[in-house]
């Protein structure tokens, strides 16, 4: 059956007190965020880094110093200005700064291989980037054609508190050690210092208009290319404020803190802790990478309000605390993505915390948050959640979807709405790919019940087609991890001759325990039916994943295919 354009709407029943269906259009720039804080919150804590305490409207102030500095050296408005950083102050500064003069930021992974680099400068063509000291030289090598006009070198520990600094200078292998992996020397580079050193930009110096771009995000999409997202000031100010109107009970000011433990050049990182946590003008702890004795040392003195996280970062997290007696108490939201949020890890986070830990759904391509579960007693494990106020979603027959499935029914979930994109930077074609009507294609396949709960089934792009029948990889990686000698287990199709695709898994042993490929196999055919049992198993030491712990399917199957080779 084919639904009407605009389709109904069951899940704004389902939505917590005082959440609202609808939300007004959005206006200004992401600038209005921090502007709006410091105005109103001037010397309330904006970033803690370390321990070291930066107020609103210092940040304000640091902002307009940077994008004079930028200004100087050359950034116009509408370059693209690439941003190499990990988790720390110079990482906001820098981000507004480039908005405040009209350029465009390009979020790069810093841990990213030379070749990783290269191939989204190649795509991008940025000509001015901030970069980690210790990336400077990665940067550098980049072939003649890719030479950049500005390079300015930011070295983070400027940003920590002199007494830590000076300790990194100590003569003791251990801080030593520390240092070399937070800092490098750098020559012939403009530092950090010199670009916050000017005079403030002009008070009338153009800002960028609602939908001028603001960010390229670099995603794989539902196709496993990269490409650039290119999202609008107002797309992520939509999301931002379907954020902030998701989460009533957060008050905006002084004592909201936001834990940015996952990484800012991700577009999950980047929403809830670069804009969501500037637009409430909450304390936001920078963490450059995730430890939990870092984290927990933090939760004594300023429990977060909102903690973005994924499912291993919570266990981790849970289990330090546990082992070193540290309460959580006070962890009033968890907001899980990523991966499936399992029932075993809410429990006992909400036990401990007092709080929620709830799970949301979101891609690079829609600022990125779509869907997530009620911040109530609502909210319903296993489950994505619901859309967002202002969102629409369409469950559809994936080879066709004008037609919606019946209730219940699995399809590709089709979205719309105010923080969905525009396009793919430079990419006309791809654009139309991921496009129907108007509505944005996932590349996921969900179910949504009639109360407008959504679950996700599989991603289209790697269902495993064997013998005419499709296999999700989800469901069989959920049976082997049933196992008590599997700690983890990522599933792909392998070329085959007889079948299309053969089903194999990777698989990771618990330390300590024993399984051979025939247990294995035989337990999965206990659970699931006969073509979705692995015809072969390989054992790993570890799985590939994402900066932010998701198994990455296509390079365990890349992995699996060079074994062949």
């Amino acid at each position: 059956m084919t639904q009407p354009f605009d389709p109904p709407r069951p899940w704004v029943s389902s939505y917590a007190d005082g959440v609202p269906h609808d939300l007004p259009p959005v206006s200004g720039s992401l600038l209005d965020l921090v502007d709006a804080s410091a105005r109103d919150y001037p010397s309330a804590p904006a970033l803690e880094f370390f321990g070291r305490v930066v107020d609103y409207a210092t940040l304000r102030a640091d902002i307009d110093r940077a994008a004079a500095g930028l200004l100087a050296r050359g950034v116009r408005s509408g370059d693209r200005v690439a941003i190499i950083l990990p988790n720390c102050p110079q990482h906001i500064v820098a981000f507004y700064a480039v908005l405040r003069i009209g350029a465009v930021v390009v979020e790069h992974n810093p841990l990213y291989t030379p070749r990783e680099l290269r191939k989204q400068f190649e795509d991008h063509g940025a000509q001015h980037a901030i970069v980690w000291s210790t990336v400077v030289e990665t940067v550098r090598s980049f072939p003649a054609d890719l030479a950049l006009a500005t390079i300015v070198s930011v070295d983070i520990t400027r940003a920590m508190p002199p007494l830590m600094r000076l300790a990194l200078h100590l003569p003791v292998p251990k801080l030593r050690a520390t240092r070399a992996q937070l800092t490098a020397r750098v020559r012939d580079a403009v530092s950090w210092e010199d670009v916050v050193r000017h005079a403030p930009i002009a008070a009338d110096h153009p800002r960028p208009a609602t939908s001028d771009i603001a960010i390229i995000q670099y995603t794989s999409g539902t196709t496993g290319d990269p490409k650039g997202a290119a999202l609008t000031h107002g797309n992520l100010l939509a999301n931002a404020e379907q954020a902030h109107a998701w989460t009533p009970g957060v008050a905006r000011g002084e004592g909201t803190v936001v834990y940015a433990v996952l990484p800012m050049f991700h577009a999950y990182g980047l929403t809830l802790c670069l804009t969501f946590a500037m637009s409430q003008a909450a304390r936001l702890v920078l963490f450059p990478k995730f430890d939990p004795d870092m984290v927990l040392a933090v939760t004594r003195r300023h429990p977060a309000t909102v903690l973005p996280l994924v499912p291993p970062i919570a266990e981790r997290l849970l289990r330090r605390a546990k082992e070193k007696g540290v309460s959580l108490a006070g962890t009033q939201i968890g907001v899980s993505g990523a991966m499936a949020l399992h029932d075993s890890l809410v429990v006992p986070w909400e036990e401990e915390t007092g709080g929620y830990l709830v799970e949301g759904y979101g891609l690079s391509e829609c600022s990125p948050v779509l869907i997530v579960n009620p911040v109530s007693e609502n909210r319903r494990a296993g489950t994505i959640g619901l859309p967002l106020p202002g969102t629409e979603v369409r469950v559809a027959d994936p080879d066709d979807p004008s037609r919606d499935v019946a209730s219940g029914e699995p399809g590709e979930l089709l979205v719309r709405g105010p923080q969905v994109f525009g396009g793919y930077y430079g990419r006309p074609e791809a654009t139309a790919k991921v496009f129907h009507e108007g509505w944005f294609r996932t590349g996921d396949i969900v179910t949504m019940d009639a109360d407008g709960f959504v679950k996700v089934v599989d991603r289209i792009k790697e269902l495993i087609i064997t013998g005419g029948f499709n296999v999700s990889p989800t469901e069989v990686e959920i049976a082997l991890r049933q196992h008590p000698a599997v700690k983890d287990a990522a599933v792909v199709g392998l070329p085959s001759t007889r079948s299309g695709e053969d089903v194999v898994a990777a698989v990771v042993l618990d330390a300590g325990s024993r399984a051979d490929e025939q247990e294995l196999r035989a337990f999965v055919r206990g659970i699931l039916t006969p073509y979705k049992v692995p015809r072969r198993i390989v054992f790993v030491d570890e799985l590939p994943t994402s900066m932010i712990g998701k198994v990455l399917r296509r390079e365990v199957r890349e992995r699996l295919l060079s074994a062949d080779a």
